[in-house]
């Protein structure tokens, strides 16, 4: 996608959320924020996007929206398991509707076999204690494997959270 395209969706995005007077938050590993940049590209979106998080360290993870140290010893930072908890724990931190979370290995270093460079784990919460939680493996740069998982995040919001 490009941030055209970006736009056109966080509009829809935010058109549906202000329908549900809700709220949406990120918790952003392997996307640095990139989330929360395009949601604030949109003039008005302080009415749905109050807060993100970029949780890049576990010890972020941790402090900042309540992942396990125990969750993170045993299943990584790249699991969904911790984003899982990254979700909902964004949610609680920014009393917020909706949460978005993504960890992910975005490379080119730090890929294993079990889990190779474009491993990318989100997960998106709900209301009902609703999460749905998915590993996408995207192909590409550093840069390609950003952009796939900010697209798949976003478009998967409005999919499966946000249209019905």
């Amino acid at each position: 996608m490009n941030d055209q395209q970006w736009q056109q969706l966080s509009q829809r995005i935010g058109e549906q959320l202000k329908k549900r007077e809700a709220t949406v938050t990120a918790a952003e590993s392997c996307t640095g924020g990139w989330i929360a940049k395009v949601f604030t590209d949109i003039s008005g979106s302080s009415a749905w996007f109050e807060r993100g998080f970029v949780t890049y360290s576990n010890e972020a993870k941790q402090q900042m929206v309540g992942v396990q140290a125990a969750t993170l010893a045993q299943y990584g930072a790249v699991s969904e398991q911790t984003v899982r908890e990254m979700a909902q724990g964004a949610c609680n931190a920014a009393a917020a509707e909706f949460g978005i979370a993504v960890s992910g290995i975005a490379g080119p270093d730090g890929g294993s076999a079990e889990k190779p460079v474009g491993t990318v784990w989100f997960a998106i919460a709900g209301p009902g204690d609703r999460v749905l939680a998915q590993r996408q493996i995207f192909a590409g740069d550093r840069d390609a494997v950003r952009r796939q998982s900010v697209s798949w995040a976003l478009q998967t919001l409005l999919d499966e959270f946000l249209t019905n």
